[in-house]
């Protein structure tokens, strides 16, 4: 009878939380098992190699990357606008596998980096579209600070009031480009 896929979830989110935490090479398949709370053969039923969780990590990155480019796409607000807004760590599914993935491009993980530059390819597009080619990339890294920023500064009680203050600063940045 084949596992359920709960167990097989359970793995891929333990593996996506020691990426966070620990990063790449502490999350090896043992300390995956351990905190999955299964063991290394029930790991290896469902994975059986750490590049079969990255693959899948992946597929789940690419989900939350197309639903957030299909979300960017269809903001009334404006690409830029949602793209400002959503740049702010707030410990969602997407967050959480994002920065995992992250962990694997720091240790120059090659189809990582590819789904990074796709993901980021696509924001780019809709920027572009929002406040022209010259003004994209503005946005795009205005985003990226702003996410590191918050990500860094955030606490148990979520992100400090000023992280609110410089999206509305950044919002009227995009503002004066869009013109």
């Amino acid at each position: 009878m084949p596992r359920k896929p709960v167990a097989r979830e359970a793995v891929l989110d333990a593996f996506e939380s020691l990426l966070i935490e620990v990063g790449e090479r502490a999350a090896t398949l043992d300390a995956v098992a351990r905190r999955a709370g299964v063991s290394k053969g029930g790991l290896l039923y469902h994975f059986p190699t750490k590049e079969a969780m990255i693959s899948v990590l992946l597929e789940r990155l690419d989900r939350h990357l197309a639903a957030d480019v299909a979300a960017m796409a269809a903001a009334p607000e404006g690409a830029a606008a949602y793209f400002i807004k959503s740049s702010v760590w707030a410990d969602t599914p997407m967050d959480r596998v994002f920065v995992a993935a992250t962990r694997l491009a720091e240790v120059a993980h090659e189809e990582t980096q590819r789904r990074f530059a796709a993901g980021q390819a696509s924001w780019l597009e809709l920027l572009a579209a929002d406040v022209g080619p010259a003004m994209a990339k503005a946005v795009l890294y205005m985003g990226d600070g702003l996410y590191f920023n918050a990500m860094l500064g955030r606490g148990p009680a979520g992100p400090p009031a000023e992280i609110e203050a410089d999206v509305e600063g950044l919002l009227a940045a995009v503002e004066k480009l869009r013109r």
